[in-house]
């Protein structure tokens, strides 16, 4: 399939041949749900605990004899339902990642490629550089690209004026392809890859 790419400056450039397996798939909403679940358990921190008995400082003798007080039976203070006891039932440390395979993954991103495609979300790009560091500038291009909530990826080395101009916009993010995933494509209403980025994710995904 064929698309458009512009410039920064809002200008043809030509033409550009996708490749059919990449960005014209049919979207899998079921393999998106699971990629992007499978993202964000990586990022879980997983290390919210509290202390249990066993943690818990203190003497571990009989508070009382076993019969004879009038009252119920128990072992250590450090019990659930004394004050200052442990915690019954707490979270403890655990790893949130499990495992999902290589070729679901890839579906995913082609997936996800192939649903911006699909949406008319998707912009390609000669070139994702910029003369200056200047928000007010890459906001003027924007604006006249019509883009708004966007992610750009490049193929090769970010351009440090784009990246820096970009770091003061909460609805622009810049990120190579290296880099490129599930959940950053989806959560972004307009994508935008460059000539070379596309190369990369279609070496990548075919």
């Amino acid at each position: 399939m064929k698309a458009n790419v512009t410039t920064m400056d809002n200008k043809a450039a030509g033409d550009i041949e996708l490749a059919e397996e990449v960005f014209g798939v049919e979207p899998r909403r079921d393999i998106l749900h699971r990629v992007v679940t499978w993202q964000l358990a990586k990022r879980r921190d997983g290390n919210h605990a509290v202390k249990e008995r066993n943690a818990i400082r203190g003497s571990g003798a009989k508070i009382w004899r076993q019969k004879g007080t009038g009252r119920a039976r128990h072992s250590s203070n450090k019990a659930p339902q004394f004050r200052g006891g442990g915690v019954a039932h707490g979270p403890r440390v655990h790893d949130h990642v499990h495992k999902l395979t290589k070729k679901v993954r890839a579906l995913g991103m082609r997936s996800a490629l192939s649903a911006k495609q699909a949406e008319g979300k998707l912009v390609i790009l000669e070139q994702a550089a910029l003369e200056e560091a200047k928000t007010k500038a890459l906001t003027a291009k924007m604006s006249a690209l019509g883009w708004g909530d966007v992610l750009i990826i490049d193929g090769g080395e970010l351009d440090p004026n784009l990246v820096r101009a970009a770091g003061n916009l909460g609805t622009v993010q810049v990120m190579a392809s290296a880099g490129a995933n599930v959940y950053d494509i989806l959560r972004r209403d307009t994508l935008v890859l460059t000539k070379s980025a596309v190369e990369v994710l279609e070496a990548r995904l075919k």
